[in-house]
C-alpha cells in the first residue's frame, strides 16, 4: 500500500471537483487507520477510555435537560413531556456536535500535523476526511444512545434509516470548511479562537433547545439562514416524528454542501504550496 505520494510539494495542485474524492480513494486504508488513531488517541491514558464517548453525551444531555426544563421551565409544546424534550434536544446536540467538532478543530489541523508537511510528502487533503470521520464516529455513538432510549421507552420510526441521507450534505460542508479553515489556520493562527466562539454561538442560535417556530417572527429570518437549522429540523423529523425529509430542500442542501466542499478544496489546493515555508 502506498501511503505517500512522491511529488513536488510546490507544484500546482489539481482543483477539479472529482479530485476532492481522489485522495480518499487512493488512501482509504490510511484514512481509516488515522480515524481510528484519532478516536482512540483522544481517550488514551484515561481510566474510562472509550467509555467517555458514551458517558460524555449522556452527561451533557442530562445537564442541558435539567437546566432548560427544571431551572428555566422550558417547554417544547403542550404535548411534549420531559422525556420527549430530552430526545428532541439530543438530536440537536448530535447534529451540532458533528459540525462543531469540525469547526473548532479544523484551524489547527495542519499545524498539529506539521511533521507531515515538513518531513514527508503526505496526502494532506485526507486530514479533512480524518477529522470528519472522527466527528461522525462520536455522532454515531450519540445516535445509538438515542435509538436505544427510543427502543426502551417509545418506538423508532422507520424513517430513522434516512438520517444518514439527511446528514450527508452537512458532512460535505464540514469537509469543505475543514479544508478552508485548516489552510487558513496555517497563515492566521487567530482563527482557532474565532471558531471556538462561533461554535458556542451556534449552539444557542440554532434550534437545539427550542423549536424553530418558537422564535418571534422578526428573528426567524436569522434562524432560517443558519445552515444548521435545516439539518436539525429534518433530523428530528426522521428520527423522532417519523416524517419524510423534504426532497427539494435536500437537493438544495446537497448542492450547497458540495459547492462548499469544492470551494474549500480549491482554497486548500491553492494555498498548500506555502505550508512548508510558513511552518
Amino acid at each position: 500500500m502506498q501511503d505517500y505520494e512522491v511529488v513536488d510539494p510546490h507544484r500546482r495542485q489539481p482543483i477539479a471537483p472529482h479530485w476532492m474524492f481522489e485522495g480518499l480513494r487512493r488512501h482509504r486504508q490510511l484514512t481509516l487507520q488515522m480515524v481510528k488513531r484519532e478516536v482512540v488517541g483522544r481517550y488514551r491514558g484515561s481510566m474510562m477510555g472509550m467509555a467517555w464517548s458514551l458517558f460524555y453525551p449522556l452527561l451533557m444531555l442530562s445537564v442541558y435537560t435539567f437546566v432548560f426544563t427544571v431551572v428555566f421551565n422550558a417547554r417544547w409544546g403542550s404535548s411534549v413531556d420531559k422525556g420527549d424534550f430530552a430526545a428532541l434536544v439530543f438530536v440537536g446536540l448530535v447534529v451540532h456536535g458533528v459540525f462543531a467538532e469540525c469547526l473548532t478543530k479544523a484551524p489547527g489541523l495542519i499545524v498539529a500535523n506539521a511533521n507531515y508537511v515538513k518531513k514527508v510528502v503526505f496526502p494532506l487533503d485526507i486530514l479533512a476526511w480524518v477529522l470528519a470521520g472522527s466527528a461522525l464516529f462520536h455522532g454515531a455513538v450519540s445516535l445509538l444512545i438515542l435509538l436505544a432510549a427510543q427502543v426502551l421507552f417509545a418506538s423508532v420510526p422507520w424513517t430513522a434509516m434516512l438520517f444518514p441521507f439527511v446528514l450527508l450534505p452537512l458532512v460535505f460542508a464540514c469537509i469543505g470548511l475543514s479544508w478552508f479553515l485548516s489552510a487558513a489556520g496555517v497563515y492566521l493562527r487567530d482563527i482557532s479562537h474565532v471558531t471556538g466562539v462561533a461554535s458556542s454561538l451556534l449552539l444557542f442560535m440554532s434550534p437545539v433547545f427550542y423549536p424553530a417556530d418558537a422564535l418571534p417572527e422578526q428573528f426567524r429570518f436569522w434562524l432560517g439562514i443558519n445552515p444548521l437549522t435545516y439539518f436539525i429540523e429534518e433530523s428530528r423529523a426522521v428520527l423522532i416524528f417519523g416524517r419524510l425529509p423534504q426532497g427539494d430542500a435536500w437537493l438544495v442542501a446537497m448542492a450547497a454542501g458540495l459547492l462548499t466542499a469544492w470551494g474549500g478544496f480549491v482554497w486548500f489546493q491553492r494555498t498548500r504550496r506555502g505550508f512548508a515555508d510558513v511552518m
